[in-house]
């Protein structure tokens, strides 16, 4: 028999060390971006082929960066490995409470989350156990790779300029229209789930770099801008409007989580879990109703708020962005300061933490003259974790009624009871609505949730039935909830958040509202808009003063409900955006008071 021996000088043994040692030093960046994505999916599935490829070459180029930076190779994987296991899992946790992935700016939001992430159940999946196991694995793995770069760190500071340069090329070519389309990414970023299941995370996130800054609307000039606000400074919005002898209160409430899941598809329940709403919604006299285009779901409930005070649309930032945090730095127009400026009396309140989406400096500069956060609520009870809507209502009723002014009253809150997680049991709230064919306590706690708020809201109208002031009370949810909870009724309809068509996905954005009054104005209901046009659709209802933003808005709306499905009308749409685009933009950073 013959023996084939493999005869290698000692000399030789070295190299071949080194050589291992290198291929290793490739092999784990890659390595590295496949499990990161299993903490969501599988990414040799899922991710399109030529964005693994571009995923890999920026594990590797951030790999580069962090061995000439340290000068190891040891110390510059573990580094990213590291990345990757937090990116991964706040990514996944991210997606499992607001149904939309972890963006740049969400970097702004860290103290917002960090204050509510107690209330999530945090169990880890298998998909989580799995992907952090490997990471572990890996970062154990490369503690022994002997792979070093043999310079002092003045030297080694100029192949951490060359990566550097080169990793901002390769993210400058990821934001390019050109590129992405060359390359075949998915570059839309209103399907901000879809856009890094299919591009991966790593390139999704470099995309989306681009869009952390505002950029001026094309043809924007400030002048032009002020002349076109002159145009509607004598628009007439009076459509059924009633001018008041006096100028009423006005109340809103943005409550939590508040929605009608019955736009997903039919579904029965043991017993109707808003049946004041619906009632209203038959045609309540002095009440309008119908449903609000919203921007979020799940969660930043701040951009609701935003566009219910400014009028502005989220259309026009990038997808996921929060202006609370990232755009308002001091005073802007608003509902709050046009109200102030019409001599209200000003109160914003938040049964939670004052800096929760920087509400603790953005309401000032919206002009909100009194603010009332947690510690300034009276008797508060809880439901669950959160302050009840009962305990916000009456924070409502006893800051009318001691009112120290001759003013009238101009308030809004932001509720707590209704935020999720709706999985976890609670000694102070059994849930008691159930849903026929459907085993799923969040389910259940979310209707019993909005049933409770549905009661609260009866008794609030009530009350403000039996005073003798004019009063608007304004009624509406911030978004739905994410989707664990909606698919629980998509179900039942063969459907699922992820297979949903465009205009199914719509459906997820839509959410009630009510304007009620104790004196005359127009009635209606199925009165459809986006959110950002409900406070214009306020102040038209009680005849009051409008702005001319405000009049454009009205205008821009009764052009979007006449739709008529021709090229004429399509144009007509485009014009009025590019303007709607230019004006925001001028309120945000141009405007200066007189």
């Amino acid at each position: 028999m013959f023996q084939i021996k493999l005869n290698i000088k000692p000399n030789i043994k070295p190299y071949i060390k080194n050589v291992i040692h290198i291929a290793l030093f490739i092999l784990i960046p890659a390595i590295t971006f496949y499990t990161m994505e299993s903490y969501e999916h599988n990414a040799f599935w899922d991710v399109y082929l030529t964005a693994q490829m571009l995923n890999i070459l920026m594990f590797e180029l951030i790999a580069l960066f962090f061995f000439f930076l340290f000068g190891s190779a040891r110390v510059a994987l573990s580094v990213e490995i590291g990345i990757a296991m937090v990116y991964g899992l706040v990514n996944h946790y991210v997606m499992a409470f607001r149904s939309t992935p972890f963006v740049p700016w969400d970097i702004f939001s860290i103290e917002t989350a960090a204050s509510v992430v107690g209330n999530y159940d945090l169990t880890p999946t298998k998909e989580v156990i799995f992907a952090t196991v490997v990471l572990v694995i890996l970062f154990v793995a490369v503690q022994f790779l002997d792979v070093k770069f043999p310079y002092k760190l003045p030297i080694r500071l100029i192949p951490v300029l060359c990566v550097s340069f080169c990793l901002g090329g390769f993210t400058g070519m990821l934001q390019n229209d050109a590129w992405q389309s060359k390359w075949g990414l998915y570059p839309y970023l209103f399907t901000p789930a879809y856009m890094t299941k299919v591009n991966g995370m790593a390139v999704t996130f470099a995309m989306d770099l681009e869009y952390i800054f505002v950029e001026k609307p094309a043809g924007y000039n400030p002048e032009e801008v002020e002349e076109i606000l002159k145009e509607y400074e004598s628009t007439d919005v009076s459509m059924g409007g009633t001018n008041p002898e006096e100028l009423p209160n006005i109340i809103v409430i943005m409550n939590e989580a508040f929605s009608d899941l019955a736009v997903l598809g039919d579904f029965t329940s043991s017993e109707d879990y808003m049946p004041f709403i619906h009632f209203l919604q038959e045609g309540y006299e002095d009440t309008i109703t119908g449903m609000l285009d919203v921007s979020v779901v799940g969660g930043n409930t701040a951009n609701s708020e935003f566009e219910f005070l400014t009028g502005h649309s989220m259309d026009f930032f990038p997808v996921g962005s929060i202006p609370y945090q990232q755009y308002i730095k001091g005073e802007i127009p608003n509902l709050t300061s046009h109200l102030l400026e019409m001599g209200y009396e000003t109160h914003g309140m938040h049964p939670y933490g004052a800096s929760g989406w920087n509400r603790d400096k953005v309401y000032p500069w919206f002009g909100f003259e009194h603010t009332y956060f947690i510690k300034d609520f009276r008797y508060r009870s809880y439901i669950r974790d959160y302050v009840s809507d009962k305990s916000a209502f009456n924070q409502i009723i006893y800051t009318y009624e001691n009112m120290e002014s001759d003013k009238p009253l101009f308030l809004f809150e932001v509720t707590m009871q209704n935020h999720g997680s709706y999985s976890d049991l609670h000694d102070n709230f059994t849930p008691y609505i159930t849903v026929d064919g459907v085993r799923n306590n969040a389910l259940q706690q979310y209707l019993s949730l909005v049933k409770e708020t549905d009661i609260e809201f009866q008794r609030l109208i009530e009350y403000f039935e039996t005073v003798e002031e004019n009063t608007i009370v304004v009624f509406f949810g911030d978004h739905q909830p994410n989707d664990y909870v909606a698919n629980q009724i998509l179900r039942l309809s063969g459907k699922h958040t992820s297979k949903l068509t465009p205009e199914e996905a719509l459906l997820r954005y839509k959410v009630p509202y009510v304007i009620w009054a104790n004196y005359d104005i127009a009635e209606g209901s199925n009165k459809d808009m986006d959110i950002n046009f409900l406070a214009a659709n306020v102040l038209m209802y009680a005849g009051m003063e409008t702005t001319p933003y405000h009049n454009f808005l009205l205008e821009y709306q009764a052009v979007l409900d006449a739709d008529d499905g021709t090229e004429k009308y399509h144009k007509k749409i485009e014009e009025y955006q590019k303007l709607h685009q230019k004006l925001q933009y001028y309120f945000m950073y141009d405007y200066q008071e007189d």
